[in-house]
């Protein structure tokens, strides 16, 4: 099959400057070469190919566009141009480079105080601790609101109470940013592992995003120091925060992960030959399946650059982002479906990665706000009406 390169049908690449390519096509070698060889065998395991997080780290992947802090410094569009790469590999990959960046050390950046960000940042962006996003419960998913998880001020600390569920990096991480409600406000706790009463317990059974750790997260009398509270962000409105972080790149991610599939469908089309003599690719229906996937890769990609560019002007708001992941996660499904479709038989074994990339999305389509309460962010936007209850 040719070399990968993503779609670029209207030149979108000129819309990128020469460092933001040079970030790209880094990262692109680097998961040609280092982990996709990794992705059948590990998706197969259902286990995260941990060797990797090293080079994760070295590559500038982690915390990628904090500044300071051992941290890379990157642009917001480089940032969503790398996003891409690793999504182009595998959702679960760049769900765990986005969690930690986005979930755990940009909440630890914006509402840390200056000594939590010392002696965090430097190791998490150096891979030397992993960390998780502890929001979602088993009763409270779409409406964080609904959190039971609960906080109550003790001597020296706080003491948390609760559970948490679908925790990406869960079993693995060395802390975990949890929240809770503190006398009926939403504060953010950083809960390190070991501490007495916190424990963890992975998800098994998944047919999608195989290669990320999934865990739920266990509070039960759990005493976190003084020091250990988020002082700078109280509320809804801090977690909600972090979430616009992670979907900007999940937003840019997706495009990786439909580029993939229509990579693959295309150079399919081309190779297999049909009834008469002639590729796939010659006939009328595969030709409108690829130019449909052309069309609506491209307009995410447009869309995509800009709230790249929107973000990086400091003008980007939640609904913008809103838009973005709605759009493209659905467009990037709806291409994997088309590209499984064209492979016929061979597009339900994991010889070809459509069939891997159609389950990852699935769950991508969910997490971080449903393709529904995107809507309805929008639909709040645009009417001036809120109409989630």
């Amino acid at each position: 099959m040719a070399a990968y390169e993503s779609l670029n049908y209207m030149d979108e690449d000129s819309l990128f400057t020469e460092d933001e390519l040079m970030v790209r096509n880094t990262v692109r070698d680097f998961v040609t070469k280092e982990v996709m060889p990794t992705l059948q065998e590990a998706n197969r395991k259902e286990e995260f190919p941990k060797h990797l997080i090293p080079r994760f780290a070295e590559m500038g992947l982690l915390g990628s566009t904090i500044q300071g802090y051992d941290c890379p410094g990157l642009g917001h569009i480089a940032y969503g141009l790398l996003m891409q790469e690793l999504e182009r590999a595998d959702s679960g990959i760049r769900s765990f480079c986005s969690v930690q960046g986005a979930l755990v050390m940009y909440p630890i950046f914006a509402y840390g105080s200056e000594e939590q960000r010392k002696k965090y940042l430097p190791k998490l962006a150096a891979g030397q601790l992993i960390g998780c996003f502890g929001l979602t419960e088993p009763d409270a998913g779409s409406n964080p609101g609904g959190m039971l998880t609960r906080a109550e001020k003790v001597p020296g600390g706080y003491k948390l109470n609760g559970n948490k569920m679908w925790i990406t990096n869960g079993s693995v991480a060395d802390l975990a940013i949890v929240w809770a409600k503190l006398d009926g406000k939403v504060r953010g706790f950083i809960v390190e592992k070991g501490t007495e009463g916190f424990s963890t317990s992975l998800m098994k059974g998944k047919f999608s995003l195989r290669v990320s750790v999934t865990s739920e997260l266990h509070l039960q009398n759990c005493v976190v120091p003084e020091a250990n509270i988020l002082p700078n962000g109280e509320g809804l409105k801090a977690p909600l925060g972090c979430l616009t972080q992670a979907r900007f790149g999940i937003a840019w991610g997706v495009i990786g992960a439909a580029n993939a599939c229509y990579h693959e469908a295309l150079h399919y089309a081309k190779a297999r030959i049909i009834f008469d003599g002639k590729p796939l690719a010659a006939h009328q229906l595969p030709q409108a399946k690829l130019a449909k996937m052309v069309q609506e890769i491209t307009k995410a990609q447009l869309l995509a650059i800009q709230l790249g560019k929107l973000k990086e002007s400091g003008r980007l708001q939640p609904h913008h982002v809103s838009l973005a992941k709605m759009n493209n996660c659905r467009m990037a499904l709806d291409v994997a479906r088309d590209a499984r479709d064209m492979l016929g038989g061979n597009g339900i074994i994991d010889e070809y990665p459509v069939i891997r990339h159609l389950m990852n999305l699935e769950t991508v389509n969910t997490y971080e706000g449903t393709e529904d309460i995107h809507r309805l962010v929008i639909g709040q936007e645009i009417t001036g009406i809120p109409a989630f209850r």
